[in-house]
Parts: structure tokens; sequence; C-alpha cells
């Protein structure tokens, strides 16, 4: 699936060490990627034009993923729209520029499904986009994350710069967050089981009422996913990238409860907010491409386990 690149200069991943931007880090390094370029925040501050200016400048890059971003779960997003709204924005506006005015060859712009209309048709195609209103609870992200696309569609077609546009569904996989304050509920979920099973109770909350349907992608698929699309995809319009299976957020608890060994109830806290009803992505443009996820639920929630377990020095 992978063609060999012509080595024509370094390799900048931003945002190295989340979720995305780690995973897709390592499965560079797994295909003999040597010349990758990353830098954390303190060392290169994305929401600086000058810093990230003097950054392309002083490096001879090709490739760009960026995975940069300010992201958070429900809680997060509603306690602090303008920073999901304002940094998102700079980061995206300076990275996409600079690329482009130090010539780099391709830049893949990670998006997110949550910027589709609330109540699209499912599955959800891509051309949903700017159909309807959005999930209010996530709405500053999703605005952020849509002005980034249009920009790499913008830049595209004012300069013909090469800048694609990938919309992965919930991820989820090593390297996540699991704080309960600012994770999405996949994490919540394995930490909520793990501290209930250790410390004895009887049962964990999950918010809403845990009908809501939702799709999850391993992290490391989507890695995959984007390596092959920086080789093999050259369009303006986004591409999904997910499974095309979803499950409901009450039978994802006692799936991840199963894992962790948590034999307590799930009860659902119905004073909470459910969010989007079903967010399944249409996959079928990025299946005609040669790409299908690799990585059966269950198999992912085990890996992510087992890596929080260590990270949790349990």
């Amino acid at each position: 699936m992978h063609r060999e690149r012509q080595s024509r200069g370094s390799i900048y991943v931003a945002g190295h060490r989340g979720l995305v931007g780690s995973a897709i880090e390592r499965r560079l390094r797994r295909q003999g990627e040597t010349s990758i370029l990353t830098r954390s925040s303190t060392d290169l501050d994305l929401t600086n034009a000058d810093a990230v200016n003097r950054f392309f400048a002083e490096h001879d890059i090709d490739q760009v993923y960026l995975a940069a971003a300010r992201v958070g779960g429900i809680l997060a997003n509603d306690r602090a729209p303008v920073d999901f709204l304002r940094e998102n924005l700079l980061i995206q506006t300076h990275v996409i520029d600079a690329a482009y005015r130090h010539g780099v060859r391709k830049l893949l712009f990670l998006g997110s499904s949550c910027i589709y209309p609330k109540h699209a048709e499912q599955p959800i195609h891509e051309d949903a986009l700017l159909t309807g209103a959005l999930e209010p609870t996530n709405q500053w992200y999703a605005i952020a994350k849509i002005a980034g696309i249009k920009l790499c569609q913008a830049y595209r077609q004012q300069y013909g710069f090469n800048a694609i546009a990938v919309m992965p569904t919930n991820l989820y996989g090593p390297g996540d967050n699991f704080d309960l304050e600012t994770s999405h509920v996949l994490p919540a979920l394995i930490r909520k089981c793990h501290e209930a099973k250790v410390e004895g109770a009887g049962q964990v909350t999950i918010w809403g009422s845990g009908r809501p349907r939702r799709e999850f992608l391993y992290v490391d698929d989507l890695a995959d996913a984007c390596v092959h699309l920086m080789d093999s995809y050259d369009q303006a319009a986004p591409v999904n990238v997910g499974v095309g299976e979803d499950i409901s957020i009450f039978d994802l608890a006692r799936l991840v409860a199963d894992v962790v060994g948590f034999e307590g109830e799930i009860v659902c806290d119905t004073s909470k907010p459910d969010g989007t009803p079903r967010k399944l992505l249409d996959v079928s443009r990025v299946h005609a491409t040669g790409w299908h996820a690799s990585t059966p639920l269950r198999q992912g929630i085990e890996a992510t386990y087992s890596a929080f377990l260590v990270d949790a020095g349990s």
C-alpha cells in the first residue's frame, strides 16, 4: 500500500506529543523514515506567526503532518470556548501559510468528524459539510477545524498548494488523555472502570442516556491512513477516515468494563447532555484509495488499557 517516498527534505510532524502526532511519528519511523522534524510547544509556539516562519525558513521541509491542536471533550469545550476557537485558528493558519511560503511540497491537515452537522444523514458523507447546524457542545472546536479545511482548499485554489484534509472519527489508543476533566469518552471510561475496580466500587456513571452511537478508530490505524493518503491522495475534497461501524455509549461502557475487569453496574446520568445522537462516517472515499482500518475495537481497547496501566505504574 505504501509507496517509497523520494527523499526531498524533512517530514515535519506538528503535534508529535499528542495522540495522533505520536502515532504518525511511530508509523513513519516504522517504515524507515529518519528525517523527521518534531518540536514541543515549549520549543516552538505555533500560535506565534514569527516563530513558525523562522522554523520553516531554517529547515528544508518536504511534507507536513498538521496534527497539532487544542483538543478535549464536552466539558473542556464548554469551559474554554475562546481557547478552542482561537488557539486552533492560530495554529493551523500559521502552519499552513508558512508551509506554502517556504516551499513545502505537501501538507496533510487533521480535521475531525465533529465538523459535520448535528443531525447529518447517516452515515455522514464528506459532502454534508456546512449543510446544517453544528452540535453546540463542541462547536468552537468544530468551527476552527472547518476553517482549517477551507484554508487548505483556498491555498490549493489560489496558489496551487497541495494541501489535503483528513477527517478522522473518534480516536483512541496509547498516549491518550485519561484526565477525566478533559478527556474524550473512551479513555474516560477506561479510567473510570479501572478506578472503580481498584476501589471495589459497585457502579460506574456515564454521561447522558447511553443511547448515542459513536464510531471509534484506533489511532495507529489513523496514522497508517495518513501516511497512505500523503502518498496517494491529491484532491481538494476532504477524506473521512473511520471503520464504518458504530456502537452505543452504553454498550461501549460494558465492553470497556469487560476488558478492564470491572464487574459492577453501568449507570446513566440523564441530567448530563448526550451530544450528537449518532456520528457514523461514510468511509467509501478512503476505501476507494485502497485503505481499510485493521484493528477491531476490543483489541484496540485492550492495547489502550495496557498502555494506561504502564503509564499509571500499575
